[in-house]
């Protein structure tokens, strides 16, 4: 596994678990807005993480963490992470998978052999813009297997679109919803730029986030519609503010 960074216990990222985090390095993804360019920039790589050091933490703190959550960059690239994940869940922890959902056979494997507990996948954008916003050349097909398959798991899952306001409108988020199905969990999440791929800047203006009424995302009226719509259409929709 090529791992560029490790967060030895979070709190939020695996509902309701104690979790590790680590994160591999790669992605065949370019979207300007990600947060971790130093996973994604092979320039920006640092130096990676020894495979067995994380395990021997992860040894010494059985019974202790309850989980592990494998993200990126992007995990499904990694040609070894099923028999990583094989040695995690058999040494007792829980696996969380964070995945664009590019690479559907991975997905199809992992879901066979049952070694992922919970799933979350980006969905990039709605299928008209996917291409230009991740900069590749994904087949929109790909995206609505891998979706599929996290729907068949019988697993928790959970689907999520960062608000990325320099590019998205309100009306493409309505295209994204078009894409989920009742059963869903679905996160809106807000923009970091803080440090991103392409040095961004918050196009604020567009989402009206400035004014005074909307400083959040969770605030603006168009979220408050999207949760309404959720509970109509029997789909768990949260929106994560900063």
């Amino acid at each position: 596994m090529k791992i560029g960074g490790f967060q030895k216990f979070s709190l939020l990222d695996y509902p309701g678990q104690l979790a590790a985090i680590i994160f591999t390095q790669g992605c065949n993804f370019r979207c300007p807005y990600c947060h971790n360019p130093r996973l994604v920039d092979p320039q920006r790589y640092g130096k990676r993480i020894s495979n067995s050091k994380i395990v021997e933490f992860l040894q010494k703190r059985l019974g202790r963490l309850d989980s592990v959550s494998i993200t990126g960059g992007e995990p499904t690239l990694q040609k070894d992470l099923i028999p990583f994940i094989r040695m995690l869940k058999k040494m007792g922890y829980k696996i969380k998978l964070d995945t664009n959902g590019s690479h559907p056979e991975v997905i199809e494997e992992l879901v066979a052999e049952d070694l992922v507990d919970y799933w979350a996948m980006d969905l990039k954008a709605p299928a008209q813009l996917y291409r230009i916003l991740t900069r590749s050349e994904i087949d929109m097909r790909d995206i609505l297997s891998s979706m599929r398959l996290l729907r068949e798991s019988g697993k928790g899952y959970e689907f999520r679109t960062t608000f990325f306001d320099l590019l998205f409108t309100w009306d493409d988020i309505a295209d994204i919803r078009a894409l989920l199905k009742p059963g869903d969990k679905f996160c809106l999440q807000e923009c970091r730029y803080k440090v991103t791929l392409d040095n961004l800047q918050p196009g604020k203006e567009k989402t009206g986030l400035s004014e005074a009424a909307y400083r959040s995302l969770m605030d603006h009226p168009q979220s408050q519609s999207l949760i309404h719509w959720g509970d109509e259409n029997h789909i768990d929709v949260m929106i994560r503010s900063l």
